[in-house]
């Protein structure tokens, strides 16, 4: 392993293609980001993305966090041929419409399989599952991304969902906290503006991440919620992360920005980097590999805090790897079944 260079800042990166660069290996090696995340631009094959993750890791001489966003459906970075092709969250909304505890286990037996293959490579965190509660004005960004309109369905099958990638070694970040169902832009594009009064929210896309606030992780909204804060997205604004998530919801896990390059937020990396933090982010995410973008990121995160690693270790202590035997054969038959 390469030497430590200090404590690891409060960022996790991507990278450019499917292996490590001369340029990236030394910056990373530097700049001791906490982690990294995984695209479709950097997977070729099984042995490829094992031997990238465990470069990845080497360069910054610890066992760094690697994520990916592996829900199912049309957000899924290991794709078929090599990998299976997983239903999107709605397929299991809409079986627990007919049998509802069908569902819970082919959802939980569905995040066992995925978190397999994750784990196979070596990649330990999935940006899953997605307990947003879409309404049906906003726009698809999320769709049948989420299990349905029910919030007390999605905190249902949400935390079936995190059983099974714990079971499989694998640690669930739920998202988008605290809730990106009634967006009506695309935060990739636009910075989304809700307008429902809390008492709305509160009664509906809130619902599920006060449930799941045992979850070992969550990622960040890029929303305003003029209700509770009208000036800030929910990723820097320390009203929501301190007095909701934390506070009212009493979120204790891990708490990650959404990808500080998409466009709802303005201003330089500097300035997301260090709003999202100083706003209460355990560590912000910056995803599309772009050097010159990350060297900024790195250099204004603060190496990550005590508290942080707190909440970082509890995540890990979650993890409960299962030895069950687990086919797409029994998914496939609980989905026809019930």
């Amino acid at each position: 392993m390469s030497a430590n260079n200090g404590d690891p800042k409060a960022a996790i990166v991507g990278l450019a293609g499917t292996k490590l660069s001369p340029g990236e290996r030394a910056f990373f090696a530097k700049a001791q980001p906490l982690g990294f995340i995984l695209f479709a631009r950097n997977i070729e094959t099984k042995s490829q993305v094992k031997a990238l993750v465990h470069d990845l890791r080497k360069s910054v001489g610890r066992n760094a966090p690697v994520l990916i966003d592996q829900e199912g459906g049309r957000v899924q970075r290991l794709k078929p041929p090599i990998w299976r092709q997983a239903p999107p969250a709605r397929a299991f909304g809409e079986l627990a419409n007919r049998n509802v505890e069908a569902a819970r286990a082919a959802v939980r037996l569905n995040a066992l399989l995925i978190g397999r293959e994750l784990a196979e490579l070596g990649i330990d965190v999935d940006c899953a599952p997605v307990i947003d509660v879409p309404s049906p004005d906003a726009h698809d960004v999320i769709g049948d991304r989420a299990f349905g309109r029910s919030p007390s369905l999605a905190a249902d099958l949400g935390r079936a969902a995190i059983a099974g990638f714990l079971d499989a070694g694998v640690i669930p970040m739920i998202k988008h906290i605290p809730g990106h169902g009634r967006a009506k832009v695309d935060s990739h594009e636009r910075l989304p503006v809700v307008n429902e009064s809390a008492d709305i929210l509160e009664q509906s896309d809130f619902i599920p991440f006060r449930e799941l606030a045992d979850a070992p992780m969550a990622m960040t909204a890029h929303i305003v919620y003029t209700a509770i804060d009208a000036k800030h997205p929910a990723t820097s604004s320390s009203l929501i992360i301190t007095q909701l998530i934390r506070r009212s919801m009493g979120f204790k896990g891990f708490l990650v920005s959404d990808d500080l390059s998409m466009k709802a937020l303005s201003g330089s990396y500097a300035e997301r980097t260090q709003a999202a933090l100083s706003a209460g982010c355990d560590a912000v995410l910056h995803c599309n590999g772009h050097m010159n973008e990350m060297e900024e990121v790195l250099a204004h995160a603060a190496p990550l805090s005590r508290a942080s690693q707190d909440r970082l270790e509890r995540a890990y202590d979650m993890l409960s790897p299962s030895d069950e035997n687990a086919s797409v054969a029994e998914l496939e038959r609980l989905m026809a079944d019930a």
